[in-house]
């Protein structure tokens, strides 16, 4: 291998390489400040792009080998690390015109820190989406208004505006991104969705897109799923151990349902995911039926829900079960043919996963119920309910302890005085006080004499007050993340509180 020729380094104290020549050879740049400079060389790296490095850098250097995945790690942490260049691009777009020549073929997925197009709308959306995966966003808002095109990213479960541009540019974005997408840039008047693939350093992403018409123009949503965490196992979704526990010992009963409840964006796939994730070992025929498929799963064999072709959750499932399956994952159960076939298939020697949409878990034996399913054949068939919730986790770095006050205590039914932990903001954190979510979650585990409460029809709170008589609820499991300084008073309530108003509706 002879590594390419790259420009001198200048009079600068910090030393950097260029982030193709990074990538292509395995070597990055620790530390470039002092007199000796730290280079990490990926272990299968060739040691000879050292000789370039060394010429470049102009100053000694110390190299120690790097893992293979901890170098992807650093490479989109080092060359990923820059803020929106807003108001640059602001004004070269303001100045753009048609967006023509954009619509050639692109990669199937482009590598946003590579990209050597200086088009300012490219620089610009490639910046929004590496500062959004860099953050940890969920979700990119890009929103028409008269006034401003408003570009917004959900981290941490909330919104929050990164950037503000001239309305006139609004066209512009969305039909790059439509492009992106592969999606139709004629046609404005009806929604229309599709993907992009991406990578950031060696971290593969996929982007489901939505574009929605509106008043001011047309509005796009980019929701960003990481592949990694199509490869948690149950160990990494934070469960306390009791509850791990349960719900390993449900995914390996040979049949029965397990249902995991609670609304949109309460990490309920990813439960499910990491559940597949045990269970792919080989030497079952794991199927799926999802609307839509969220995670590519090497060994589990994937299908998408099609409604304008038939393609319903029932007649997905239906058709599975003729592929002798020994694992099904049905994405949601809405209706009664689809909670009819999974009862026969978990009845027939099949482990069922799906998801329910209610509040709690209890909630969900009383949904199953109503939408037709037999008490009898609800005991025999489920094994497991779990409802969860992500709440806000405080950052390590800078969270203040203090005691609670009368007010701060009563809602979670905590003393008064006790140490609770508020956010402050640092570095860290974006100045936010929070960093990352952690999972809230309550389970309910089918055993002899809660089957016989199921059969003689009891209500949701008698249910409830067995299943919860040795374990937590959702509320209980709240107030332990508080007073263990995992999360505030005030995400705990935000839970709860939500629950309580949906109660009230229902």
């Amino acid at each position: 291998m002879s590594a390419a020729a790259i420009p001198m380094s200048d009079s600068k104290p910090s030393a950097s390489l260029p982030y193709a020549f990074a990538k292509r050879h395995g070597v990055i740049v620790l530390d470039g400040e002092g007199e000796e400079v730290s280079v990490g060389l990926r272990e299968d790296a060739d040691p000879r792009a050292l000789i370039e490095v060394r010429r470049a850098i102009g100053r000694p250097i110390a190299m120690r080998f790097v893992a293979a995945k901890q170098f992807e790690t650093l490479l989109g942490e080092r060359y990923g690390s820059g803020g929106l260049d807003s108001d640059r691009a602001a004004g070269e777009l303001a100045e753009m015109g048609d967006l023509g020549a954009l619509a050639d073929d692109l990669p199937a997925a482009a590598d946003l820190l590579e990209t050597s197009d200086d088009a300012p709308v490219i620089k610009l959306i490639n910046g929004i989406l590496a500062e959004a995966i860099r953050d940890g966003a969920s979700d990119i808002h890009v929103e028409p208004f008269e006034s401003a095109l408003v570009v917004r990213l959900r981290v941490d479960g909330v919104l929050k505006e990164v950037l503000r541009l001239p309305p006139k540019v609004s066209p512009v974005v969305t039909s790059r991104i439509k492009v992106m997408a592969r999606l139709d840039i004629a046609e404005r008047r009806v929604p229309q969705d599709g993907r992009i693939g991406l990578a950031l350093g060696g971290r593969q992403l996929d982007v489901r897109v939505s574009t929605l018409p509106a008043r001011a123009g047309e509005r796009v949503v980019m929701r960003i799923l990481d592949k990694e965490q199509a490869e948690l196992e149950p160990t990494d979704l934070g469960m306390p151990a009791n509850l791990l526990k349960h719900f390993q010992s449900a995914l390996s009963e040979p049949n029965g349902i397990v249902l995991v409840t609670g609304p949109t964006g309460s990490g309920k796939t990813t439960s499910l995911y990491a559940g597949l994730r045990m269970l792919n070992d080989g030497e079952r025929n794991i199927l799926t039926v999802e609307d839509p498929v969220e995670y590519a799963v090497e060994g589990v064999g994937q299908t998408q829900v099609n409604t304008k072709v038939g393609m319903s959750f029932a007649a997905g499932l239906r058709a599975i079960l003729r592929q002798d399956p020994d694992v099904v994952m049905v994405g949601e159960i809405r209706d009664h043919e689809t909670a009819e076939i999974a009862v026969q298939a978990s009845l027939t020697g099949h482990l069922v996963l799906s998801t329910v949409h209610t509040n709690d878990a209890v909630g969900a034996i009383t949904r199953l119920k109503d939408i037709g399913v037999e008490p009898f054949l609800l005991a025999s068939s489920l094994r497991l309910v779990m409802a969860q919730r992500l709440v806000r986790r405080l950052c390590t770095h800078c969270a203040v302890p203090h005691p609670a006050t009368a007010v701060e205590a009563a809602p979670l039914g905590l003393d008064t005085g006790v140490t609770i932990y508020q956010p402050a903001g640092c570095r860290e954190c974006a100045n936010t006080g929070f960093r990352g979510r952690i999972g809230v979650f309550e389970m309910i585990r089918i055993d002899k004499d809660l089957r016989e409460l199921m059969l003689s029809g009891a209500d949701e709170n008698v249910i409830a007050r067995h299943a919860f008589s040795n374990a937590p609820n959702m509320a209980s499991s709240a107030r332990r993340l508080v007073l263990e300084g995992r999360t505030t008073v005030e995400e705990a309530v935000r839970i709860l509180r939500k629950d309580a108003s949906q109660d009230a509706e229902l």
